[in-house]
């Protein structure tokens, strides 16, 4: 416990951008993560946080709760380049690729004083504020967790999460330059009849590169959390 009237520490955040990578190696990156964040909480360091930015591989990652959403036969999958992997995250069904930024957030909401309802609906307005700021009126979908644009609505950001020891894992899924034919191949989030879009299909050339579309969520993230990033 700290002097009265003494500050109390710093709380950090780590910024880590492991560029194009294949899902498995990251998936043991946040495990990792998770371990080092929950390992600062008991040991009274100051970081809070570690944020994790990638582009998969062509993947489409199924939960074990997921319904029959997979609809491309393994002929499909084998033509588009695209692999199918396991996860343990919340949600259903999605599509991980190229030109699509993946933030894995690996926080420790005990130390932020959030649950799990606020840690969700703030990154959602992350990624609210951000599309703003570029242009584009996102929202959130009361029925339907996610960023969504347009009407009918359309997800133009995937969010799926796990929480153990209130340390989180997995994240969000922003649509910036993705092939959106990959979604073809399941019902994304299974969600039927729900378009999925992206910034390049609203914007065009007007569509921000992913370094500026990296640094605008980093931002959002260090803001929202109260977190400083290095």
């Amino acid at each position: 416990m700290s002097e009265a009237g003494a500050a109390p520490a710093p709380r950090e955040m780590r910024v880590e951008d492991l560029g194009r990578i294949a899902y498995a190696p990251a998936f043991e990156r946040q495990r990792l993560a998770h371990e080092e964040v929950l390992a600062a909480r008991e040991s009274g360091s100051p970081l809070a946080g570690i944020i994790l930015l990638v582009e998969h591989d062509p993947v489409i990652t199924v939960t074990r709760r997921a319904g029959p959403n997979l609809i491309a036969t393994p002929q499909q999958l084998d033509r588009a380049g695209v692999n199918v992997a396991e996860t343990d995250r919340g949600g259903d069904i999605t599509y991980h690729g190229p030109g699509q930024l993946v933030v894995y957030p690996i926080l420790d909401l005990q130390r932020l004083g959030w649950n799990l309802h606020r840690y969700m609906r703030e990154l959602e307005q992350v990624v609210i504020d951000a599309c703003a700021g570029w242009g584009v009126q996102a929202r959130r979908d009361p029925g339907a967790t996610g960023v969504w644009v347009g009407e009918p609505p359309a997800k133009i950001c995937a969010m799926g999460v796990r929480i153990r020891r209130w340390v989180t894992m997995h994240g969000l899924a922003l649509n910036v330059t993705t092939d959106l034919s990959h979604f073809d191949l399941i019902v994304p989030c299974g969600l039927p009849g729900r378009p999925v879009t992206s910034l390049h299909r609203l914007l065009g050339a007007q569509c921000p590169p992913i370094d500026a579309v990296k640094r605008a969520l980093v931002e959002g993230l260090s803001k929202s959390a109260g977190l400083s990033s290095a």
